[in-house]
């Protein structure tokens, strides 16, 4: 096995770059990715390695990147779209939900939609309002497109690959305050598919599930509750839509109660599609309630207070106090 140290942003460059590598018709598109390398350097080097033709730096306008990028899927090329923040994406979502979601199935796959919206998604480096929102339920609830994150630089090295090759239009969820955390990345084949949940930590007292960036929230409670006493299996579902819900299922099967943490604002998330889910698959299992982490109900507030808004570890623990008391 061939290992390499490398940080989340590192890896999807090298995920994309071995992607340009396999396929010629791979082509990334998007504001300032050519020659400064996007706003996080996600792209650095590559217009200089693959040309302007397949790395294009796009105008300020993203319903017109992702409609452009929809004609070349039609022609059979695979575009990877960067939106530079999670939260200007919403000028793109007139085509994301209209065009992108429905003309494979509109055309009874006659066309493929080998389409990969990157999105940096999530808070936690200081920005401001637009730049630091989750708006992955949009995508969750729209029916014909498939919604990952990943939370690990090697799940970023393959998720993106995978991604690629895939021909379902995929949105690429990733946590921007991970992308300069160094994991091991292993080079040579992928440890899951695109839309597998990991256990990230075994226990046996309580199933907490989470992706992207509170995945690491959620091992660090783990890390607490052992100290004291109690044992938290730590799921990362990766894929949201579609969910692996055998994977938490199992586990929930074994622990009887459970946490789901998310960033996001609770009404109607994936974090309440998880835990509505495995209540009702799991329901004769369950010794507790099915219990969400999730950010406030708010507009994302001003940097300086927003570590109160997002879930932290003291608020994970809280919840598995409530879910450990409520049967003794």
């Amino acid at each position: 096995m061939t290992t390499q140290t490398m940080t989340m942003a590192r890896a999807l460059n090298e995920g994309l770059r071995r992607a340009m590598e396999k396929d010629k018709k791979v082509l990334l598109m998007g504001e300032d990715i050519g020659k400064l390398g996007g706003v996080f350097r996600i792209t650095d080097g590559l217009q200089k390695d693959f040309g302007e033709d397949r790395v294009i730096d796009a105008p300020l306008a993203e319903s017109a990147i992702v409609g452009t990028a929809v004609g070349l899927a039609i022609r059979g090329y695979r575009t990877v779209v960067e939106i530079q923040f999670d939260g200007f994406v919403y000028p793109a979502f007139d085509q994301i939900v209209s065009q992108v979601a429905k003309l494979r199935k509109r055309s009874d796959g006659v066309y493929t939609m080998g389409l990969v919206i990157r999105l940096p998604f999530q808070g936690g480096i200081g920005a401001i309002e637009h730049h630091s929102e989750s708006p992955e339920a949009y995508f969750v609830h729209t029916a014909g497109l498939r919604v990952v994150a990943c939370s690990t630089p090697n799940d970023a090295y393959w998720m993106i690959q995978q991604a690629v090759e895939h021909d379902d239009p995929i949105i690429f969820c990733e946590p921007k305050s991970r992308y300069w955390e160094k994991g091991e990345v292993d080079l040579d084949r992928p440890p899951n598919g695109l839309f597998d949940a990991v256990v990230r930590r075994e226990g046996t007292d309580v199933t907490v599930v989470a992706y992207g960036a509170m995945v690491k929230t959620c091992l660090r409670a783990a890390e607490v509750a052992a100290g004291e006493g109690r044992s938290l299996e730590v799921i990362d579902a990766r894929g949201l839509s579609p969910l692996d819900i055998d994977t938490m299922a199992q586990s929930l099967d074994k622990t009887g109660r459970l946490v789901v943490v998310q960033e996001a604002p609770p009404s109607a998330s994936v974090g309440s599609e998880i835990a509505a889910t495995l209540a009702e698959r799991c329901f004769y299992a369950l010794r507790a309630p099915a219990t969400r982490v999730s950010a406030y109900h708010v507009p994302y507030p001003p940097s300086r207070i927003e570590d109160a808004y997002r879930p932290s570890v003291d608020r994970v623990l809280d919840a598995v106090d409530r879910v450990m008391e409520f049967d003794q």
